[in-house]
């Protein structure tokens, strides 16, 4: 069972996808997972805006309440043998401690296994500890292989070239800076990240600090946003955007391939990298392209 995102999509890369037995409301990747059964569910009003989600995020988690339900009943009506969630970001899926406390309480308790990868490194050794857990070894090294190819690929296209001043925005309103894995993403791609650190929380920022460090390209990233609802907050922020002087502002799908920690970074990375330098690295066929502001 898998209670991220992230998670859902490295099992069914691993080839355990007739093995998982339910996800969270959020897992829509590989379209197999939409037949599964959801034991969670958003606690949040629909239809906030992106400051009001802010707000309403940041009150709730300040007095220890939980952003997402879970449904134990059906849970373990289930009867997992193995529960796979996250800790390193308390906005990203059901909390961890939540989790391990329901299932001591089942007849059975089933292993319960926290990925929380900040480094891109890291999310290929979240890889390595499922494959090993699931007895997926071989199919975990090849994932490992493959994915490190593609990389070292991306990172000798661009060996040499200028190294434009990015600034990746994880959120418009208030602004907040990408960070963890894409600070990485970035250099590997051939950029400088002005503005984030590798293996660091993403971080709360003020426009007049994404214009002091002067980007060349700005890639809009809202976390959770598919490449459409991110230009649209992009246009919101229209005024905002374009006072930065940036010769190229693009949103993309974050949701699929920056914000979770998963398989397909590698194809946010490509994506990145043709976004930088089109000349050098080929548009990736995999990855949603960039929508222009």
């Amino acid at each position: 069972m898998s209670l991220v995102p992230s998670a859902t999509e490295l099992l069914f890369a691993l080839g355990l996808g007739d093995e998982v037995i339910a996800v969270t409301h959020e897992c829509d990747y590989p379209l197999d997972v939409l037949e599964l059964p959801r034991v969670t569910r958003d606690v949040l009003e629909p239809g906030l805006s992106a400051r009001e989600i802010d707000a309403a995020v940041r009150e709730r988690t300040e007095r220890g309440e939980a952003i997402y339900a879970l449904d134990e009943e059906h849970l373990a009506e289930l009867e997992p043998d193995l529960i796979v969630t996250q800790a390193v970001c308390e906005v990203c899926a059901v909390a961890y401690d939540d989790v391990v406390a329901m299932a001591e309480r089942m007849d059975e308790p089933p292993g319960v296994i926290s990925l929380d990868p900040t480094t891109v490194g890291e999310v290929l050794g979240t890889v390595r500890t499922i494959a090993e857990a699931t007895n997926r070894r071989d199919a975990g090294v090849a994932l490992v292989h493959e994915a490190s190819r593609r990389i070292d690929l991306v990172r000798l296209a661009v060996r040499g070239a200028p190294r434009p001043r990015v600034a990746a925005l994880e959120w418009l309103d208030p602004v907040f800076v990408a960070g963890h894995w894409t600070p990485q993403l970035i250099e590997y791609a051939g950029g400088e990240d002005a503005l984030g650190l590798a293996g660091e929380p993403s971080r709360r920022a003020e426009w007049a600090e994404v214009a002091a460090v002067e980007p060349e390209v700005v890639v809009v990233m809202p976390c959770g946003y598919d490449a459409a609802r991110s230009l649209e907050e992009a246009e919101s922020h229209r005024g905002e955007l374009e006072a930065l002087g940036a010769r190229e502002v693009v949103a993309v799908d974050a949701s699929a391939y920056f914000s979770r920690p998963g398989p397909r970074l590698v194809d946010g990375l490509e994506l990145l990298a043709h976004l930088l330098h089109p000349d050098l690295v080929p548009e990736p066929a995999a990855a949603e392209r960039p929508l222009p502001l």
